[in-house]
C-alpha cells in the first residue's frame, strides 16, 4: 500500500501553554479511510489547516501526497462571482465529470449557476465534485455531509467510498456512527 499521510509527534496550540494536541502520530494510506473525531475546539479544523500546510506545528512533522479538501462552509469554499464550472474548471479537468454528476444528484446545468443560485446541500456536492475532479491521493473531508439530508448524505458517503482504491480519505465529523460506519479506523482528540 502507499502512504499518502503521515503526522509524526505533532503538537500544536495557539499558545505554547495550550495545547491542542501534543505529540499526535497517524499515517494514512492509499484505499483507507479514518476520521477524526472530537469535541468542538479539539483542533479537529486545526488539524486540517496544518496539513494543508497554513499553520506551521510546534513540533512534529506532516507528510502528505496530492491533496484536495471538502470545506464545512461550501459558500466561503467558492467565488461569489464566478460559475461554478469556471470554478473547478480552474483547478480541474472536466473530463471526469459524467461519472460524479449522477451520484452526486447534480445536473451539469447546475454547474454553470453562481453559488448563491444553489442552495447549501447543492453547492456543498459542487465542492465534492471538484475535489474529486482534482484527482487527489488524499482527500480531507470536512464535515462534508453536514448540509445535505439523510438520503443523499447516504448515497454521497457510499460514492466517496467507492473511491477509496485511488486515495486516501480523512474525515472530520461530530457523527460517531457516521465514524464507525465508514472508517478504517477513529482517531479522537
Amino acid at each position: 500500500m502507499q502512504e499518502v499521510l503521515r503526522v509524526e509527534g505533532l503538537s500544536f496550540g495557539y499558545t505554547k501553554n495550550k495545547l491542542l494536541f501534543e505529540d499526535l502520530s497517524f499515517s494514512l494510506q492509499k484505499g483507507e479511510f479514518k476520521s477524526i473525531i472530537g469535541a468542538s475546539g479539539a483542533g479537529k479544523s486545526t488539524l486540517f489547516e496544518l496539513i494543508l500546510g497554513n499553520l506551521k506545528p510546534l513540533d512534529g512533522k506532516i507528510k502528505a501526497a496530492k491533496l484536495s479538501e471538502v470545506f464545512q462552509d461550501p459558500y466561503s469554499s467558492f467565488h461569489p462571482s464566478y460559475s461554478i464550472k469556471n470554478q473547478i474548471s480552474d483547478v480541474a479537468s472536466l473530463d471526469a465529470m459524467g461519472k460524479y454528476l449522477q451520484a452526486l444528484k447534480l445536473e451539469a446545468n447546475q454547474l454553470d449557476k453562481l453559488p448563491h443560485e444553489l442552495s447549501g446541500g447543492q453547492l456543498q456536492r459542487a465542492s465534492i465534485l471538484r475535489a474529486l475532479l482534482m484527482q487527489p491521493e488524499l482527500l480531507l473531508l470536512d464535515e462534508p455531509t453536514s448540509a445535505l439530508d439523510n438520503v443523499i448524505q447516504l448515497d454521497v458517503m457510499q460514492m466517496l467510498l467507492k473511491h477509496l482504491d485511488g486515495m486516501g480519505m480523512l474525515l472530520i465529523t461530530h457523527d460517531m456512527d457516521l465514524a464507525k460506519w465508514c472508517s478504517d479506523e477513529v482517531i479522537s482528540l
